[in-house]
């Protein structure tokens, strides 16, 4: 398990970050209509494996999902007007 630890969270770092750059990129773009339907199926799906990977150094799990979310919720402060 201790071997798997780190390649789980750079997984999960990596998932993240794709995640966060299209949830960047739909809340640019908009998305109130259907058409940012698929995209933001795309950004749920991405941070639920990034998660799970998380979820392979159960250790740190909490940490990592604290900070999981922390980062989601930074990306609708520049939106929240």
């Amino acid at each position: 398990m201790a071997a798997t630890a780190p390649r789980a969270a750079a997984t999960a770092d990596t998932l993240l970050d794709v995640a966060a750059a299209a949830m960047a990129d739909v809340l640019r773009d908009g998305c109130l209509t259907r058409s940012a339907a698929l995209d933001l199926l795309a950004v749920d799906a991405l941070v639920t494996y990034a998660v799970e990977a998380a979820a392979d150094d159960p250790q740190h799990l909490d940490e990592r999902s604290g900070g999981t979310m922390a980062r989601i919720a930074a990306l609708a402060e520049p939106y929240d007007g």
